[in-house]
């Protein structure tokens, strides 16, 4: 017979999105399959194709400066501002989940911090440039440098190696052999020189200039004075002969590689943050602080894309990556998002013709900024909609997914999909409606947007737009209520909208909005109530969609009339303003008030800034039953699934999100928490709840996305296989201990933590009736499994026997075992055994230093009860001076006086030195 568990709700965070970059250098490898970023003081390696992070390398606690990789991305290099630079090598495993980074060297190359590095097309060469105008030449491997380049204080802006043609190499080699006065080098010089010969290193600097240095003559052979701002990009092309130069004074310059003369200089119009050629070097690109990638012809100068118009603020590109294995290039917005663009091919083509702007071919959002709000979207609850203190909102995959030809992943977790671009402010609020199909946003820009969402094809269109609130809208609210099966809207939710919206907005008031029957259209307001007498945080429609429910900073939520607008109850008692308001889901069972059962349907949960939670009940508007536990305000409250697979209590779980930075599952019944989940650093804005999987998604300020499974099926049936392995055991236990299998039974008590069971199995030992005359303890089996016991046994059983000497009545036991292993093992064994950790350590110590404390009292208290015996026989003996038949007393007590120095602790000096 097994004894029924109680039910435990237990979840754990499946999955997680995280930050990947909060700003600095970015690097991509010439494969575009590593990507390194800067995450704070951090470097993280992340897999481009699947999204994977393949490794988190720690910094040094001083913010990174600049990284890069090698093309083949063997060697990572990170300078911060530390003035230390790390060189790390890099190693796929096996199976291609994750890179081994090994420090190889940490050097400090510049007095001032590095801000700029380049590293040559074989990966061997590591050029530094340094915040007061020095450069120096570095050789991975070996880590020493091999040139150094002083030029004016000025902070070295760019970097770039090139080869020149091997035939003016020579020439110029030549020449320059000719010219040395010094005879013959030695050959190790020679050969220097000769690995060299080729390699040139151009710089750009925050006063305009360029200057290109010859590594083979280890001095500046070009000195291009044009720019009159930070240059920021340099490129070189050999089919060209050409070295391009572009910086923030919006302007791009060609330079003839062999005069060093300038070519052409166009004016861009646009602050360049990069340059550079694609193409063989027919083409140039270029972007900039307009947040577009530009296409030039080489030849001419002349603009291959058609004119862009200048993209947001947050969209302004702050540098580049070119892929040449891929042709794929890599722009780095001010957002921090990583953008990626398919260049064009035109090798083959004879005339360049002009090219439409380039378009993103792929995003990666480096971080989410603080996660305000968020909701599922698609019937399958494939895309997750993100409100992330922007103007628009992101859609991101929370599933995989992959291609059926190659089997390649298409799709992967947390990868950017799509953009809900639309509102001119911060979008702060979001909901959904019962398909997924459909998502109405509010802004700070005083306006509701209504967006179709079809994943089928990936399209993202803004449906309507509603205007006339006079200030930020804080609530959106769709009705959830499934429509009859033959209907339309039914069978084809994508192309039929939702019939209403409700807002709520900071200027008091809330409004019922009609939704267009056709796209691009102005919704129509059906009515509009003068709602509270503060800000409204929250609203929400209940699932039959005939109420909606109101809450608003002035400690009150409204109950009210979809269809006529009029408010149906007050529900007040919360002491601070109400962040959240959710009616309960039709399925929700009766739950058991003070007053009695309350209709599940008829409940009403609201979380507060008071940092309580409140169920009411919509009968009569009352509190029902309040939540304590948060230690900050409550921002958001979701119910659950109502019950879990297997769990005959039905009991109503709802969850809990708050400014304290976690999310906790409460029982609406108890009123107790049933679990508390931590993973997030910061307040947590936003919460939601997938209803096929009971996975709860809790968003925070820490820009972080925790995703957490409800493992409560698996918990229960792992505590009931636990639970019934434990009875086993037991029985187990006492057929050892019935058999007389010592060994077996030890180990098995001490696994089991059973001190009872090995205290009576020691005590049966020692106190045998027919004990072995050689035995240490009284059995020999038992001495030689005390033995032959590991180093964790051993130190269970200095635990066991720590406890059991304190006692006076089982002090006698736990000596004698005590004595049986120290006899068993030298003196050095329980000084050295092997326990885990310095903790462990230290715990050693407290034990040997307890059993050492309380063996000397007893032994202290054994030489007072001897001292006391000879006061005793004296008065014996006195005794039987006087009255000679007492005679026998004394020799009887004589005898009990030997028996308690047998029976006192065995060799207690022995026990006391080793000790």
């Amino acid at each position: 017979m097994t004894t029924r568990l109680p039910f435990q709700t237990t979840f754990e965070p499946e999955r997680v999105i995280q930050p990947i970059y909060t700003g600095g250098a970015v690097a991509l490898d010439n494969g575009g399959r590593v990507l390194a970023t800067t995450l704070g003081e951090d470097v993280v390696l992340t897999n481009v194709a699947t999204g994977r992070q393949y490794a988190k390398i720690e910094g040094d606690d001083e913010s990174i400066s600049t990284l890069t990789l090698t093309p083949s991305a063997s060697h990572l290099i990170v300078c911060s501002r530390s003035l230390s630079m790390r060189i790390y090598a890099l190693s796929l495993s096996a199976e291609q989940h994750a890179i081994e980074a090994t420090l190889l060297r940490t050097l400090k190359p510049h007095g001032t911090p590095v801000v700029v590095l380049a590293v040559d097309r074989t990966g061997t060469l590591l050029a530094t440039g340094a915040a007061d105008g020095n450069i120096k030449v570095w050789d991975i491997l070996g880590g020493y440098v091999t040139h150094t380049f002083r030029g004016p204080s000025v902070l070295v802006s760019a970097l770039h190696f090139f080869e020149i043609a091997s035939g003016r190499a020579a020439e110029e080699h030549t020449t320059a052999s000719k010219k040395n006065k010094k005879g013959k080098k030695k050959n190790s010089e020679a050969a220097n020189d000769n690995a060299t010969i080729r390699f040139r290193l151009a710089s750009g600097s925050q006063d305009g200039k360029v200057r290109v240095w010859d590594l083979h003559k280890r001095s500046v052979i070009a000195d291009l004075e044009s720019h009159v701002s930070d240059v920021q990009g340099i490129d070189y092309s050999a089919s060209e002969h050409a070295l391009v130069t572009a910086g923030r004074d919006k302007t791009m310059i060609w330079w003839d590689a062999k005069s060093w003369t300038a070519k052409k200089t166009i004016p861009t119009f646009d602050a360049i943050e990069a340059a550079g050629f694609v193409e063989d070097g027919r083409l140039t690109y270029t972007a900039g602080a307009n947040g577009c990638v530009r296409l030039w012809e080489t030849d001419t100068g002349r603009e291959v894309t058609t004119e862009q118009a200048a993209k947001a603020e947050t969209e302004s590109i702050v540098g580049t990556w070119l892929c040449a294995d891929t042709n794929v290039l890599l722009a780095v917005q001010t957002d921090h998002t990583l953008v990626f663009y398919q260049l064009p091919s035109m090798r083959d083509a004879l005339t360049i013709p002009e090219l439409a702007p380039l378009e993103p071919t792929r995003r990666i959002s480096g971080t989410h900024d603080e996660i305000i709000d968020l909701a599922y979207l698609s019937p399958d609850r494939s895309i997750m909609a993100l409100a992330t203190n922007l103007e628009e909102v992101r859609l991101v995959s929370v599933t995989e997914s992959t291609s059926q030809t190659g089997g390649s992943v298409s799709r992967y977790f947390g990868q950017d999909i799509g953009l809900l671009k639309g509102h001119e402010d911060i979008v702060i609020t979001l909901d959904t409606d019962w398909s997924g199909h459909w998502i109405a946003t509010g802004a700070k820009d005083n306006t509701a947007r209504l967006w179709r969402v079809d994943a089928q094809t990936n399209s993202f269109t803004c449906w309507a737009t509603f205007t006339g609130h006079a200030e930020t809208l804080g609530a959106v609210g769709l009705p959830k209520t499934i429509p009859q099966e033959p209907s339309a809207a039914y069978q084809d939710p994508v192309n039929n909208p939702p019939p209403f919206l409700i807002t709520g907005s900071q200027d008091l008031t809330v409004k019922k909005w009609e939704i267009p029957r056709q796209a691009s259209k102005k919704g129509k307001a059906l009515f509009t109530r003068k709602a509270h007498d503060k800000d409204i945080n929250a609203v929400d429609v209940n699932p039959t969609g005939q109420l909606f429910a109101s809450a608003s900073q002035d400690k009150t939520v409204k109950i009210w009339s979809v269809a006529e607008g009029e408010v149906q109850g007050i529900l007040r008692g919360h002491k601070r303003g109400v962040w959240s308001v959710r009616f309960a889901p039709n399925n929700t069972p009766v739950i058991q008030g003070d007053k009695g059962a309350v209709a599940g349907k008829s409940l009403v949960l609201t979380g507060s800034g008071d940092k309580t939670i409140k169920l009411w009940s919509l009968s009569d508007y009352a509190c029902i039953r309040t939540f304590e536990g948060h230690s900050n305000s409550i921002l958001k409250v979701a119910w659950l699934q109502q019950h879990a697979e297997g769990d005959k209590s039905k009991r109503i779980l709802f969850g809990s999100a708050a400014g304290d930075g976690l999310v906790k599952i409460w029982d609406a019944n108890s009123g107790e928490t049933e679990t508390t989940l931590d993973n997030h650093e910061d307040r947590v804005w936003a919460l939601t709840v997938n209803p096929d999987t009971n996975t709860v998604v809790s968003g925070s300020a820490d820009s972080s996305i925790t995703f957490w499974k409800d493992t409560s099926s698996q918990t229960q049936a792992a505590a009931a296989q636990a639970a019934t392995k434990l009875v086993e055991q037991e029985q187990q236990l006492e057929n050892y201990m019935h058999t007389g299998a010592y060994r077996d039974a030890i180990a098995l008590a001490l696994q089991l933590n059973h001190p009872g069971r090995l205290l009576k199995l020691f005590t049966a030992v020692v106190t045998s009736k027919t004990p072995d005359h050689d035995s240490l303890c009284g059995l020999r089996a038992v001495d030689e499994v005390l033995a032959t016991l590991s180093d964790e046994q051993i130190f269970l059983l200095l635990l066991r026997l720590r406890d059991w000497n304190t006692n006076a009545r089982t002090a006698p036991v736990a000596q004698r075992i005590l004595w049986t292993l120290i006899r068993s093992y030298p003196a050095s064994k329980f000084s050295t055994l092997s326990v885990k950790g310095a903790r462990g350590q230290k715990s050693l110590k407290e034990v040997l230093n307890a059993l050492k404390v309380y063996t000397e009292r007893h032994y202290k208290r054994t030489e007072e009860l001897v001292d006391e015996s000879f006061l005793v026989e004296y008065t014996l003996q006195e005794m039987d001076n006087v009255a000679p038949t007492l005679g026998g007393l004394g020799e009887e007590t004589e005898g009990e006086e030997m028996d308690m120095r047998d029976t006192a602790m065995p060799d207690a000096a022995l026990l006391r030195d080793t000790l």
